[in-house]
């Protein structure tokens, strides 16, 4: 299992939030390409970058900082955020970016979405977000009707093969993933899923390592790695089988 520390950047700074509030960001470092290399350091394998300001503008904003990020580190880096259209794929790819979460445009540019899966293949992702198991876009700011389960198989038969899946209600809060959610989606969808949101100790690390064979194969980290609750090395031992 793959544990990708997390970079949340607002205005070029490191921050993390509660629930998705830009209200409640708390800011870590003010350079971003540090905080990369510090991960890499610390044996990080995958590096998770979430444009924030592109989440809510609807195209990226921290352009200057991913750069930062991806020639600071060897490891690969996956980057979300406000991508909506193949031009912005194409450019995050150009400039280094690994893999490319679309989020938001799953519901708004589905054509856009099985365009880019065609293109580049398993270096696209779809980031589903959910709030009580209704999909949220736009920066969480918006609840569509449609839930992420369905949302998931749609996704599926544009060619997405991973999904990175966030319960919002858990995200910034050290409260635990919900895995029942996250076992689920995998197990009913057939993806490749990524758990993010509330992951916040060993034991969640070692809760979501047990869906993996149902498909789970990731947990993203933030705020109980930049709050010291969780030290990475120690949560890299679990999720390599080593403890």
């Amino acid at each position: 299992m793959i544990i990708f520390p997390a970079i949340d950047l607002k205005e070029g700074q490191c921050v993390r939030l509660i629930e998705g509030r830009m209200d409640s960001a708390t800011v870590y470092s003010h350079d971003p390409g540090s905080t990369a290399r510090a991960w890499e350091e610390q044996g990080a394998e995958f590096i998770h970058v979430v444009d924030l300001d592109g989440a809510f503008a609807g195209q990226p904003r921290n352009r200057e900082s991913i750069i930062q990020i991806v020639q600071a580190v060897r490891v690969p880096v996956q980057v979300g955020g406000g991508v909506r259209d193949l031009e912005t794929v194409a450019d995050l790819l150009a400039i280094g970016v690994n893999r490319v979460i679309l989020g938001s445009a799953a519901i708004l540019n589905p054509d856009m979405v099985a365009e880019a899966c065609q293109r580049y293949g398993d270096r696209v992702l779809v980031g589903i977000d959910a709030r009580d198991g209704m999909v949220a876009i736009q920066g969480w700011g918006e609840t569509v009707q449609r839930t992420a389960q369905d949302l998931a198989l749609e996704v599926k038969s544009m060619g997405i093969t991973r999904i990175v899946f966030t319960d919002i209600r858990r995200d910034g809060k050290l409260s635990g993933p919900n895995l029942a959610a996250t076992g689920e989606l995998a197990r009913a969808s057939g993806l490749k899923v990524i758990a993010s949101g509330g992951v916040s100790s060993l034991e969640d690390i070692q809760a979501v390592k047990d869906l993996e064979s149902d498909g789970v194969e990731g947990a993203i980290m933030g705020k109980a790695l930049y709050a010291g609750a969780v030290k990475l090395p120690d949560a890299l031992v679990i999720a390599r089988g080593e403890g």
